[in-house]
């Protein structure tokens, strides 16, 4: 019999640390501690640490020609940036839109980003959808 040329691999006696589920983000708070909650009459998805607001998508229902929902603005406050905050609530925009059975149409530049990197969470919004949604947003300027 040959000898293996692999040698056989041994724990090490010094113990490991373990690695908790989520890694504290080195400004502080982690991602599980973060509320993302729906502020339908308002048209904001906003993410809480807390009792603060650390970001916010602005967003409204469409209503003609097909119900969507239509995210505007991603805002994250600036002591909060680079947490995964923003792609927490494009994501979560995503999954409502799911739950109810309507589809997204953004107009919000960092949701439209965030959907082509995640094609498998958001699906491609329907061209006559963004027309009405930029349609609708033109003839209320001072909504947004």
């Amino acid at each position: 019999m040959r000898p293996s040329r692999y040698r056989a691999r041994t724990r090490s006696a010094v113990p490991r640390p373990s690695r908790p589920d989520r890694h504290p983000h080195p400004r502080g708070e982690t991602m599980s501690e973060i509320a993302i909650r729906d502020d339908r009459a308002a048209g904001r998805l906003e993410a809480y640490a807390g009792d603060e607001v650390v970001g916010h998508i602005e967003y409204f229902v469409l209503e003609s020609p097909g119900r969507a929902l239509v995210p505007v603005h991603t805002i994250v406050e600036p002591a909060h940036e680079g947490k995964g905050i923003a792609g927490s609530l494009a994501r979560e925009l995503y999954v409502m839109s799911a739950r109810e059975g309507v589809p997204v149409a953004p107009l919000c530049p960092y949701v439209v980003k965030w959907g082509a990197r995640h094609p498998d969470e958001a699906p491609a919004a329907d061209p006559e959808l963004l027309s009405a949604a930029k349609a609708w947003l033109a003839a209320h300027p001072g909504r947004f």
